[in-house]
């Protein structure tokens, strides 16, 4: 198929040609990009499709909010299929409440809205002095998010709308205490018990496997002795420093970037000031503040009339105590180290000048500039290296997008061979050994644990023609293509090749079925002459004292029927063995001493399996489904 397109292209354009000009005509072009962007649907609620475009668009602004609030975490982590599933999925969630808000007719008033605002930290930073907010910068702060004022906020006024619908149904949950008493006392209940162990360890060295029982099982267990497909492969990674590497950067545009940024590079600017506090708690009532700005004013006269005062004066009113024993000094600080009335103020001020009184959340300041120092601009040859690197960077970042090109159509045209991308482009040809259709563990965070480039890897026309994979956009800037040089498919290992697995599994599992025939002739012995039994010490259990003992001995302990005591009964362990264990007594719980914190556990697990059930039939009512499979 694609040796006929790449062999006879003038005839597949022709043919293309008239294939889609007809739908241009009948759609339009605008309608027709429109299809191809959105995709495919991949969840619908209430009849209305999430599409393959939204879901990507979301998930991006989730890793870019993630980005943004945790600077320092790998954002691998967060971009993972894992992560981009619980994305879809809580797509879903909100759209399924907002639609079920709508009907219940919940809405979200005004105050209610306002409050929730206040209570955002964000929103909040943008408070002035005065207690008003910054429109200008709330506008910028939600620009750079992609939204309006009026879009963030009915945003908010929707997500409350919703948050009521699953509320209602935590808010009603009840659990009456006689049905938790219940619950918990068999939950937790604790019992006396005697165990006997029949371990499979200890019947292996009586176990001696003949050829037909290893042949034997080695037919019926055939599955389990598969070679995995594997594939040796060479590829090639672009990326922005695989580009950054291959651009020179010429002398002029260093020296044009240093210009352009000499008072950048030179660093930020200082400032040294004294000041006078007058202390006045913001949330303090307003004759009291009155009253401190009244003080404020009269030394502000003071300093006024005796400008060369001003140290004397803030040691003795001053009351910030951490500096009034300086004078009022405050040594040198830069933008962003003083709250922002404060801050503006100083770096308005001239050397030497006084401000007026300025109001902060501590209480009224009055400010003298006592220095500034500039910072000396480093010459072009001291910053040579580091401007070099932040040229190259940006770009890189303008080539990456023609690099990019040339890559896709090099490694499509010339599919028998990678050398030409890769020596046009200067890219290194990378090797892999071994690797499979599920990434490595030892992949790490490498291009060889991307599903999609795996998936790409392990087409068919790459291994049946060893042709290149398509170029595969694993991330932000980052393009791969590979190539398999050598493929093994998956196969059944011959016995000579197994043996040892097989005769070992064979032990395993005989002598598994040797410690459960024991075992189970004993229970029958014992239940009979219970006096002969050899069990271990009485030992008293529980599921939060589990005694070492293994998971399924607890399970059977606690189950057993008490109505007749000492209960007897046995445990198939699977692998491990068999045990055998006698029930003597029911050992009264000790004092109600965690009844209320088991209460109120109880309580939250009632709840959350009532919000649960809601959340199923609303699911269920909406018909609400994700048509993309869980990976």
């Amino acid at each position: 198929m694609f040796d006929f397109v790449r062999q006879h292209t003038r005839i597949m354009q022709f043919l293309l040609f008239l294939l889609i000009f007809p739908s241009f005509v009948l759609f339009g072009l605008e309608g027709y990009n429109r299809s191809r962007e959105k995709g495919a649907p991949v969840a619908t609620v209430n009849g209305v499709d999430i599409m393959q475009a939204e879901w990507d668009n979301a998930h991006r602004v989730q890793v870019d909010r993630m980005r943004s609030s945790m600077p320092n975490a790998d954002i691998k982590l967060f971009d993972t299929p894992e992560a981009k599933y619980s994305t879809l999925e809580r797509m879903v969630r909100d759209r399924l409440l907002q639609i079920a808000a709508d009907q219940l007719h919940l809405g979200v008033s005004d105050q209610r809205l306002a409050a929730e605002l206040q209570q955002n930290p964000n929103i909040a930073a943008l408070r002035r002095a005065d207690g008003t907010l910054d429109i200008e910068r709330y506008r910028q702060l939600l620009g750079g998010q992609g939204m309006t004022p009026e879009m963030f906020e009915a945003q908010v006024r929707g997500d409350l709308a919703s948050r009521q619908v699953m509320s209602g149904v935590g808010v009603t949950s009840f659990s009456p205490a006689a049905l938790a008493n219940v619950t918990l006392n068999a939950f937790y209940e604790q019992r006396q018990v005697h165990v006997a162990r029949f371990a499979a360890a200890d019947y292996a060295s009586q176990i001696k496997p003949s050829d037909a029982d290893l042949e034997a099982y080695y037919k019926l267990h055939a599955e389990q002795f598969q070679s995995v497909e594997r594939a040796d492969v060479e590829y090639v990674v672009l990326d922005l420093a695989s580009v950054q590497k291959s651009i020179v950067v010429p002398e002029a545009e260093l020296k044009s970037y240093y210009e352009q940024n000499l008072s950048r590079l030179a660093g930020l600017e200082e400032r040294r000031a004294s000041h006078i506090l007058i202390n006045a708690d913001k949330a303090a009532p307003a004759a009291e503040r009155d009253k401190a700005r009244a003080k404020a004013q009269e030394l502000l006269a003071a300093v006024q009339q005796s400008p060369d005062k001003f140290a004397e004066l803030a040691r003795k009113n001053s009351q910030d105590t951490g500096s009034a024993t300086k004078g009022g000094d405050l040594d040198f600080f830069g933008r962003g180290a003083m709250v922002k009335p404060f801050e503006e103020t100083v770096f308005a001020l001239k050397k030497g000048e006084t401000s007026g009184v300025v109001e902060t959340e501590f209480g009224f300041h009055i400010i003298r500039l006592t220095d500034i120092k500039q910072p000396k601009p480093k010459s072009f040859e001291e910053q040579r290296a580091s401007l070099e690197v932040d040229v190259r960077r940006q770009l890189a970042q303008r080539k990456f997008a023609e690099a990019a090109e040339q890559f896709t159509n090099m490694v499509y045209e010339q599919s028998d061979s990678l050398k030409p991308a890769a020596e046009r482009l200067k890219l290194e040809i990378q090797h892999a050994t071994g690797l499979t259709r599920d990434a490595s563990p030892a992949a790490g965070a490498s291009v060889l644990a991307n599903p999609k480039f795996l998936a790409s890897i392990f087409s068919a026309d790459s291994i049946e023609k060893k042709r290149n994979t398509e170029a595969v956009e694993l991330g932000a800037n980052v393009l791969a293509a590979a190539r398999i040089t050598q493929h093994s498919p998956a196969r059944t290992l011959p016995l000579d090749e197994v043996k040892a697995r097989v005769l070992e599994q064979v032990r395993a599992t005989q002598s598994a079925e040797r410690a459960r025939q024991e075992g189970a002739a004993k229970l029958t012995e014992w239940k009979a002459a219970p006096d002969a039994a050899k069990l271990s010490a009485p030992i008293v259990i529980s599921r939060e004292e589990k005694q070492q003992l293994a998971p399924a001995v607890i399970e059977a302990a606690l189950r057993a029927s008490t109505q007749t005591l000492p209960a007897w009964i046995g445990v198939d362990l699977g692998t491990s063995g068999y045990a055998v264990v006698k029930v003597e007594k029911i050992v009264p719980r000790d004092a109600a001493q965690n009844r209320a914190r088991e209460r109120a556990q109880y309580a939250q697990w009632w709840a959350s399996a009532e919000g649960l059930a809601y959340y199923r039939a609303l699911k269920e009512k909406f018909k609400a489904e994700i048509k993309v499979a869980r990976l």
